[in-house]
C-alpha cells in the first residue's frame, strides 16, 4: 500500500496535536514529511520525533511561505493538515490551495476572510478543501452522494459555550477565567473565547456559505448543549439527514485525513443508551451580540465585511485575553470596524493581505480608546 505523504501545520496546537495523534495511530497509511509550530519548539520537536517526521519548522523563524511550498513540492506532499489558527494564516493557506494540494483545512479565518479567492483557486487547481471543523465535517458527510438542488437548510449545531444560560444582562460581569471554560471542548483561547461570545458559529456559517457554496438564506444555527449532533441538513421532502458523534477533534481529523477511505480515530462511538437526552435551543441574539451581528454579515454577503468582522474580532479577543477591555464590549469593536468597512471585496490575495492590514490598524484605533 503506498502511504499519504503528509504535511502539518500547526502541530502543537489542540487541533494539530490530535491531529499528531490521528496520524500516530495510522502509521500503517501515513508517512509524516513535516511537522510545524510557531514557536513552541519543545512541542514541535516531540512531535517530529512521535512521528519520525523528516522536517520540523519553527514558522516565528521563516521569512516567508516559500520554504514549505519548497518542501511540499520536493517531497511531493499529498496532503496538508492545516491546524493553525489566525488570520495571519491566509496567505498560506491560499498558497498551498495555488500550489495544487490538497488540504484539510481547520483555520476558519482564512475562508472567512477570503472564501471566494481560496474557492476558485481550489476550483481551478482541481484541489480538494477538507473541512476539519466537527460542524463543517458533519456537513460534508451528510450532503455526500445527495444533489444540492434539494437541500433545503443546512443547520450548524453550537454548545452555547459557557455562557448558554447566563442572563444577558450578566454579560458586564464576565471574567477571562469563565469565558475560557469551555464545558465540552478542550480548545485554544482564542477559539474558546469566540465560543463564549458566541461569534464562532457565525465564522462556521460564513466558512459553510464557501465550502458548500450555499446561498445565506439556507444557513442557520441551532444550540445544542449537548455537542453530539455536529449539523444536520434538510431536504425538500422533508427528510433530514445529521452527523452524530462524540465532541472529539479526532473524529473530522481522522476523517477528512482518510477521505474517502475511512481510518481509526481512537474515538469510543456513541452509546445512545447512555445518552439520556438531546436538547436544541434557539440562540439568543440579543444577547449574544456576536452572533447577531455575524449573521447581519452572512445576509449581505460581502466577502469584505466578513474579512473586516473577522479582523475585529481577531484583535477584540486578543485584548480581552490581555485584560485591556470587558467581555461585552467585544462585539463594540466588531461593529467599529465593519462600520468602516469598503464593502469591496479583494480582487487577490495580495488585496486581501492589504484589507487585514487595513482592519487591524482601524481595530487597533477604537481599543487605544479603552
Amino acid at each position: 500500500m503506498v502511504k499519504k505523504r503528509i504535511g502539518i501545520i500547526g502541530a502543537t496546537g489542540s487541533v494539530g496535536s490530535a491531529g499528531v495523534e490521528v496520524v500516530h495511530a495510522n502509521q500503517d497509511i501515513f508517512e509524516t514529511i513535516f511537522v510545524t509550530a510557531h514557536s513552541n519548539e519543545k512541542g514541535l520537536e516531540n512531535a517530529k520525533d512521535k512521528l519520525q517526521a523528516k522536517y520540523a519548522l519553527l514558522t516565528s523563524k521563516i521569512e516567508d511561505n516559500k520554504d514549505i511550498i519548497d518542501i511540499i513540492n520536493n517531497e511531493n506532499v499529498d496532503i496538508v493538515l492545516f491546524a493553525a489558527a489566525g488570520v495571519s494564516c491566509v496567505k498560506l493557506v491560499y498558497d498551498i490551495v495555488h500550489n495544487g494540494t490538497n488540504i484539510a483545512l481547520a483555520n476558519k479565518e482564512s475562508i472567512v476572510t477570503a472564501g471566494r479567492l481560496i474557492i476558485d483557486e481550489a476550483k481551478s487547481k482541481g484541489v480538494k478543501i477538507l473541512p476539519v471543523d466537527s460542524e463543517h465535517s458533519a456537513i460534508f458527510q451528510c450532503l455526500m452522494g445527495q444533489r444540492r438542488q434539494y437541500v433545503s437548510k443546512i443547520t450548524l449545531t453550537a454548545s452555547g459555550g459557557p455562557f448558554r444560560y447566563r442572563p444577558g444582562d450578566a454579560f458586564e460581569y464576565v471574567n477571562i477565567n469563565e469565558a475560557l471554560k469551555h464545558p465540552n471542548w478542550l480548545m485554544g483561547s482564542k477559539i474558546t473565547i469566540d465560543s463564549a461570545t458566541m461569534i464562532n458559529k457565525g465564522l462556521e456559517l460564513i466558512e459553510a456559505r464557501f465550502l458548500f457554496d450555499i446561498e445565506p438564506c439556507k444557513l442557520d444555527v441551532i444550540i445544542h448543549p449537548e455537542s453530539i449532533v455536529h449539523s444536520y441538513i434538510t431536504f425538500i421532502d422533508g427528510s433530514t439527514i445529521a452527523q452524530l458523534g462524540l465532541p472529539n477533534m479526532k473524529t473530522p481529523i481522522a476523517f477528512a485525513l482518510g477521505y474517502p477511505e475511512r481510518i481509526i480515530s481512537q474515538v469510543e462511538p456513541i452509546n445512545l443508551f447512555e445518552q439520556k437526552s438531546l436538547t436544541f435551543l434557539k440562540p439568543d441574539l440579543e444577547k449574544f451580540r456576536c452572533l447577531k451581528i455575524a449573521k447581519e454579515v452572512l445576509e449581505k454577503d460581502s466577502n469584505d465585511l466578513m474579512a473586516a468582522m473577522n479582523v475585529a474580532n481577531e484583535e477584540a479577543v486578543k485584548a480581552f485575553l490581555k485584560g485591556k477591555i470587558a467581555f461585552k464590549d467585544i462585539s463594540y469593536v466588531i461593529e467599529d470596524v465593519i462600520s468602516k468597512a469598503d464593502v469591496k471585496d479583494a480582487q487577490n490575495i495580495l488585496e486581501a493581505e492589504e484589507n487585514i492590514k487595513k482592519y487591524q490598524i482601524f481595530a487597533s484605533e477604537f481599543l487605544a480608546k479603552y
